[in-house]
Formats: C-alpha cells, structure tokens, sequence
C-alpha cells in the first residue's frame, strides 16, 4: 500500500474539511503509518451539525436513485476498497471480498426501501364514536441521525447505518472508529458524487470526545451505536428522551447435538470461530458439544482449525489476520492463561494463531467475558437443556447457532433460547443483510437490516379527519 493516497479530512458539505490536529492509521499487520485523519474540532462538528439540522430530504425515489449509484460506484472500486480493508483493518482478502459484497446489497437494500415507506389507513369506524371519521398513518424522519460505528466491519456497518438512516430521509452524521477512518471517507466521496445534498452526510473523526460532543447537542434526534455494552450504555443514559439503537456485545454459542449432520455443521463452526481474527460480536465463542459425539467433533473441530493460514491478510492463502492492534492480541493472549489449549496460542504482533481452548471453568474470563478475538471454548453438554441454561445464564443475547435434524429440538431452542436470533443448522455468526439483527439483554436493543433500521430511524404520524361530507 506505499505511496497511496487517502481521503483524509473530516468530510462536511460534500467536501473534505483538513483539521489542526490529526490521528495517526496503521496498516495493521506491518503495524506502520498509512495516514494521519484530521479530527473534528468544535467548529468542524459545529458546521455539520449546522447543515444536518438545516437539511430538507428529496423525494424518496430521488434518495433511492442516489444510494443505487453509491451502490455502482462502490461496485466499480471494488478492489480500492477492498485493499483498503486488507491494509487498515487487516482483513484476509477473502474477508474483504466478503465485506465489500455486503455492503453492495445492503445499500441495494436501502434503496429499495427509500421507495416504500408508508403507513395504513385506520378504521375509525370500527369503534364508537368513530363513525364519519377516516385517518391514516405516515412515517416521517427523526431528523439528524449520530452513527457511531467500530472497526470490525468498518464498510458495511457504515451502510448499514448510513444506508438506512438516508433511506428514510434523515441527515447522518457518521463517527467512525478511529482504528479504521479511511475506508468511510472513501465512501462519504462516492456519496458526493451520487449527488447527496450538502448536510446529507457528514463524517467526523475523533476518538470519545468527538462523541461526546454530538451527544452534548441537542440537535440530533436518533444515536445508533455498535460497539461495546459499557459504551452503549453511556451513550444510552446520555441520549435522554432521544431514541436509540443498540447493537453491542456478546459471549456467542453455537450447539451441536448428537443427531447433526456433521459435515456440515463442523466447516462451518471452524470458519464461524475465526472470520475476521474472530472480531464479529456472533463468532463462537462457546462450541457446546453433546457429549455423544464430542470426541468426534472435538478431532475433526482442531483438526481444521489447525489448518487454518494465519498471517499476512494481503497473502491469498491466509484465513486470518492480525487482530486491530497489538494491545488487543496482547490482551486475548492474556486470557488463555490456566486454560488447556487444545491448538493455537503462538502470537506474533497483532496476529494471534487460530485458538481452540477446551472445558474452561464455568467461572472463567473466557466464559464470563466476551473475548472477541480468535480463540473458541469447547464444552462438552449432556444435552440441549443444559445448552439453553449455559447460553441463557450469560449476560448476552445476540445469537445461537444450532445444528439437529430433529423439528422438536429446533422448536424447542426457538422458544427458549433468550437472543434476538436462533440459527437451525447454521452457526450463530449466520446472517443475510436483509434479516432484522438485533439483541436482548446486555447485547442492546433495536434492529438492523435497512427495512427494520427504516422504521426505528423514522417516527409514526397519525392523520384523522373529521366532518367530511359524503
């Protein structure tokens, strides 16, 4: 990546805005400068939030017709943003690949939903007193939306916030992770030339007290937050009245009974464990295992898991990459410690090797904390009982993966399980950009998946007549 250059200001009124101060970006495998980010000053946030809370929304098939060319243009520097994600994020090409896909059709996605928000008409005259009188329901904007994306899926995140947010006719004021800035300013440049009006989109980068910032302000009417559960819960409490969606933390399980096909349940738990150095908020973390066919599984698990290529994510044959610092592979590290590791554990820089741990104590960081890096627990279960206890009694909700071919047994996890998904013979890191993704408990609340996001980023207004003739 030497010698390239990047969009490195804060992005307000369709042009990049150079600031006094500066963050500096990594390459996160060869941990060395890519670019300094200008960050936001008061007067810099000041602007944006100046020109989102002035902002009057075209027509929605005009939006649509917007976020469709974003769409083509990001489809046509595909490869851009591709390296970019390998180089500042440190994504495997193929976990690149994947990223840039996805976030080709969840701006599809948003754009076809620009052109269909609507209401209903309410029956008045099915109540007393009703009777002469007709209404119906609209949905309008809430007006500016704070996004505060993190770094682990630092280009479709953002869609999934932007895309959504714009559908529906809102401003968006887009802070990124510090970690990974540049990939969201070489998105907000195809939005200016798709045409998105001046205070449509700003980008402001800057660690917490940027954040701050926007949350002091009452302007904004809507924050959506992935990222941490301590962090989301700041923000919550300091939004007040404002609405927000949550999309925070997990300690994800996946389940294996005895009668799973296991051919396909175990390539996809190994490639579920560790896609992007395991930094996705549904990697497995706990593998539970039925103890009928827990030696098997546990052979063929560490056996694949051991053929997994760690290292250079720019190298073709690489299946993970370096986690977003040093610091963060130092601090997984540190959680292996007293744990029986089964394959794994070596760290080189911010590259931690593929880490399987096995049966760590119910009391363990490893089963009390979310590790968010590449290291998975395998337990032994008796059976789904104790499955649902061990995935219900963690602080979390987000999503379980199950692999059974009996109905009963899927019904029964579907009913019981407390998380915002249930995946029948896919893992818990299963997911299709137009599903809702949401959690319970500590893991937030809200949805996304631009046709839920849209209506959580809009507000409901009811319209009645009354004293009509005819």
């Amino acid at each position: 990546m030497a010698g390239k250059e990047y969009l490195t200001g804060c992005f307000v009124g369709s042009h990049f805005v150079d600031t006094r101060d500066a963050l500096a970006v990594e390459d996160k495998f060869r941990l060395k400068a890519l670019a300094s980010v200008s960050v936001a000053t008061p007067d810099v946030a000041e602007r944006a939030l100046s020109l989102a809370a002035s902002y009057q929304p075209t027509a929605g098939y005009r939006r649509a017709e917007i976020l469709r060319r974003v769409r083509d243009r990001l489809a046509a520097r595909r490869e851009a943003f591709r390296d970019l994600l390998v180089a500042e994020a440190g994504f495997p090409l193929r976990d690149a690949e994947g990223e840039v896909a996805r976030a080709i059709e969840t701006l599809a996605l948003s754009a076809e939903e620009a052109k269909r928000i609507g209401g209903e008409v309410v029956p008045f005259d099915g109540a007393p007193g009703g009777a002469g009188r007709m209404g119906f329901t609209m949905r309008v904007p809430v007006g500016v939306v704070v996004a505060i994306t993190p770094f682990n899926a630092p280009l479709n995140t953002v869609c999934h916030k932007i895309g959504p947010a714009f559908a529906a006719g809102n401003a968006v004021i887009l802070k990124p992770s510090e970690k990974t800035p540049l990939v969201a300013n070489l998105l907000a440049s195809l939005f200016a030339e798709a045409g998105c009006p001046p205070g449509g989109l700003a980008v402001l980068h800057g660690g917490p007290p940027v954040a701050e910032a926007l949350l002091a302000d009452q302007r904004p009417g809507f924050y959506a937050f992935t990222g941490s559960t301590a962090a989301g819960a700041s923000i919550h409490a300091k939004a007040g009245l404002r609405r927000t969606q949550m999309e925070l933390g997990s300690i994800a399980g996946t389940i294996i009974m005895a009668d799973a096909d296991l051919d396909m349940a175990i390539p996809k738990c190994v490639g579920a464990s560790f896609r992007k150095a395991g930094q996705v908020c549904t990697s497995i973390q706990m593998l539970l295992v039925e103890r009928s066919v827990y030696d098997e599984v546990r052979e063929r698990y560490v056996d694949g898991v051991g053929r997994l290529v760690a290292g250079d994510p720019a190298e073709a044959g690489t299946d993970v990459g370096p986690m977003i610092s040093v610091a963060a592979a130092e601090r997984v590290e540190g959680m292996l410690g007293g744990e029986t590791v089964l394959t794994g554990g070596a760290r080189e820089g911010a590259v931690l090797s593929p880490t399987v741990i096995e049966r760590p104590a119910d009391d363990s960081r490893a089963l009390t904390e979310e590790i968010f890096g590449p290291v998975a627990c395998l337990v032994p279960i008796e059976d789904l009982e104790e499955a649902i206890s061990r995935i219900n009694g963690t602080l979390y909700g987000l999503a379980t993966g199950l692999f059974t071919s009996d109905i009963d047994t899927a019904f029964a996890a579907a009913r019981r399980l407390r998380v915002g998904g249930v995946h029948i013979n896919e893992t818990s890191s299963s997911r299709v950009d137009l599903m809702p993704y949401g959690g319970v408990k500590a893991s937030g609340f809200g949805h996304e998946g631009p046709k839920y996001a849209v209506r959580e980023m809009s507000e409901e207004r009811l319209i009645t007549f009354s004293g009509l003739s005819g």
